[in-house]
């Protein structure tokens, strides 16, 4: 599994110096055209990727960011070439390439590169989770008040109403008891600063498989909690999560809990 880490992470390293150097424009203007970049950009990383790690699980399954299949019996991959493209298009630095090897439905090995942060995050199913190849762990912090906590939304979130009702009321109640809430990017590299303790929680409504299976790896194995709202442990087709530190996790549980009652 080392070796696979470090294939994975030389294919990352390779997407990410391709997006780097692709020349860079002014912010699309319509939706229409945000489309057209975001195909003439991903497409061609995409391939690159599959060219590269489909030969590394000669029998794993390629899913799309946005299918289901990852809970599929056996092995696939479950990638994002542009983990965070609005912000990529948009000339903002919060995007990542994302690699994800997900077993029997459960993500085995992780790979994040933020080439312009310099920063790769890995993780591998029983060994630990690491950032330029050191160690990561959560927050220690026990204290709402001092704490930096972070929320995101699915994609295409209006096709989940319920998840929309959740955020609005789950945000109020947080910002009462929190520090400060921010949206920092991609789903996948907040979580990953979860593991790493740069931020202190995350929470999401919605079902969002692809894009919280490789932070969840990340979380688990650095030693953070990681459940649904309601507490239970985190598994595919959940629809609400909650990332935070050992001490933190009950507290953060229980705000999104007393704003249910409400």
């Amino acid at each position: 599994m080392t070796e696979l880490i470090d294939a994975m992470t030389e294919a990352a390293h390779g997407a990410g110096q391709y997006l780097l150097e692709l020349p860079r424009r002014a912010p699309a203007t319509t939706l229409a055209d945000f489309r057209t970049r975001f195909d003439a950009i991903d497409a061609p990383v995409a391939a690159l990727l599959r060219e590269r790690l489909l030969p590394l699980r000669p029998e794993a399954a390629w899913v799309d960011e946005f299918d289901d299949s990852s809970s599929a019996a056996g092995e696939a991959w479950v990638c994002d070439a542009t983990d965070g493209a609005v912000q990529y298009l948009q000339g903002l630095p919060q995007w990542c390439v994302t690699l994800t090897l997900v077993r029997d439905g459960e993500p085995v090995a992780v790979v994040l590169h933020n080439p312009l942060l310099k920063e790769t995050y890995t993780a591998e199913a029983g060994a630990g989770a690491f950032r330029n190849g050191e160690r990561i762990t959560p927050s220690a912090k026990a204290e709402p008040q001092a704490a930096l906590v972070a929320t995101s939304q699915p994609p295409f979130a209006a096709a989940q109403p319920e998840a929309l009702r959740e955020a609005g009321r789950s945000l109020t109640a947080v910002l009462l008891v929190a520090g400060a809430v921010r949206n920092l990017g991609p789903t996948s590299w907040q979580l990953a600063d979860v593991a790493a303790g740069r931020i202190d929680a995350f929470w999401e409504y919605g079902r969002d498989d692809a894009n919280l299976l490789p932070g969840v790896l990340l979380a688990r194995e650095s030693g953070a909690t990681v459940t649904d709202a309601a507490g239970a442990p985190w598994r595919l087709g959940a629809t609400s999560i909650l990332v935070a530190g050992p001490k933190l996790h009950p507290l953060m549980l229980a705000a999104l809990r007393a704003g249910e009652s409400d």
